[in-house]
């Protein structure tokens, strides 16, 4: 609309779907769009990252895809902890003719570096950690750490499952450590040469109580010593008040040594590749699925931060990037109405919010199966193939098959007036 004063935006967060979300923002020339980063510096926390077809198409739409390489995961091992028996060998659920590029696992950082050479230069402000929100009659009030606040017209909450954005639209929500710990690390390839069939290929060894990962995270082409990923998973680690909230702290080699003591060695000797100093340790949190991802009619979440899944389905940063892609979407296409905000968001929670709501109940009923399952096979062997046929045969085209632009050219197609809530 002529003469419409520029709507202004705050993005919490630095990640993926901050930065995916400010480039499609910054797209818009009636925004004034700006990202707020707690950390002085850009910065991603994490070892390896998976992207399947749902993530080079958002990729695509960003102008941020050739940036982004990494170790295919062409062929999948699935192997039994204890013995390294391969239960199953498979093209990984992600690869399909969806995308020629297939499904890889890229450095986190190869990812971050990607989105932050497409974000618009100053659109980033460091150094900014959110204290807390408040709504007021002209946008939403943000005060930070270093004592500065800021109104905005429109936030976009974007700083992960610990979300303050989430907090102050949800006070009543609550998340819960799930039990799971991960230690990950990256290191350089050559290190494991001379443990077998570890780092052939991606593989996932599974135990009773936690299993680990390996995979390539670098295009071999590229380099000449490329990086591997190691990852160990517990899944009975104990909540300890005041300690349990940790996400990227070093963790000793002690510490992860003990959760593969039972496991096979080579295993064992993978583990012991890592030098003091490389883990790092990550608590899994996660929490009910919230029937509205927007509030106060100018909140927006995105990513983890509006569906804390604790890393479930090994995709979030790929979903935070179509969110803010589709909020991107939203926006332009009702910023001549007038009341553009609530509009958007109206329009953004009817697109994404049941997106999320078909994880949950996906998760749901394959947890289901999965006790089922246990429950009538007290045989190791028994259980472990049938929850891998279920961990990799689940129907989950929705999610890694995932076309965004499609999607939203089908609401289009379908376009219902927003309701008035």
């Amino acid at each position: 609309m002529v003469g419409r004063p520029l709507t202004s935006i705050a993005i919490i967060g630095g990640g993926p779907g901050g930065l995916g979300t400010a480039i499609a923002l910054s797209e818009l020339p009636f925004l004034k769009v700006t990202l707020y980063e707690k950390h002085p510096e850009p910065r991603e926390a994490g070892a390896g990252i998976s992207l399947s077809a749902n993530a080079w198409k958002v990729l695509d739409l960003l102008g941020a895809a050739d940036g982004v390489k990494g170790g295919s995961k062409a062929d999948t091992h699935q192997r039994n902890a204890y013995n390294g028996n391969i239960v199953s060998i498979t093209s990984h659920p992600e690869n399909s003719d969806a995308d020629s590029r297939g499904s890889i696992r890229a450095r986190r950082t190869r990812l971050q570096s990607a989105l932050l050479a497409k974000v618009p230069e100053g659109l980033i402000q460091f150094n900014k950690k959110l204290v807390s929100l408040e709504d007021v009659p002209e946008g939403v009030r943000l005060s930070f750490n270093d004592g500065t606040e800021v109104v905005a017209d429109l936030v976009v909450g974007a700083e992960g499952i610990h979300s303050v954005t989430r907090k102050a639209l949800f006070p009543d929500h609550k998340l819960s450590f799930t039990g799971n710990t991960q230690w990950r690390t990256i290191i350089p390839k050559s290190r494991l040469v001379d443990v077998p069939d570890v780092a052939s290929t991606t593989g996932w060894w599974w135990g009773k109580s936690g299993h680990v990962y390996f995979s390539d995270v670098d295009d071999k082409s590229e380099f000449d010593d490329p990086l591997f990923e190691i990852t160990v998973r517990s899944y009975i680690e104990k909540e300890v008040p005041g300690e349990t909230v940790v996400w990227g702290i070093p963790a000793t080699n002690e510490k992860v040594a003990d959760r593969v003591k039972e496991f096979d060695q080579r295993i064992k000797d993978a583990v012991s590749k890592v030098n003091e100093g490389e883990w790092r340790e990550f608590a899994a949190f996660a929490g009910n699925r919230l029937n509205r991802i927007t509030g106060w009619e100018k909140v927006a979440l995105v990513g983890d931060a509006s569906h804390p899944l604790s890393g479930a389905f090994g995709s979030g940063a790929t979903f935070a990037m179509e969110d803010g892609w589709i909020l991107a979407r939203a926006l332009e296409h009702t910023q001549s109405g007038p009341r553009p905000v609530r509009d958007a968001l109206e329009i953004f929670n009817a697109i994404r919010s049941p997106y999320y709501d078909k994880m949950y109940r996906h998760l749901d009923e394959s947890q289901e199966r999965i006790n089922q399952i246990q429950a009538n096979n007290p045989d190791f062997d028994v259980f472990l193939k049938a929850k891998i046929d279920n961990f990799i045969y689940g129907d989950k085209d929705f999610i890694y098959k995932n076309d965004i632009k499609k999607v939203w050219e089908d609401y289009l197609a379908t376009e219902q007036v927003p309701a008035v809530l």
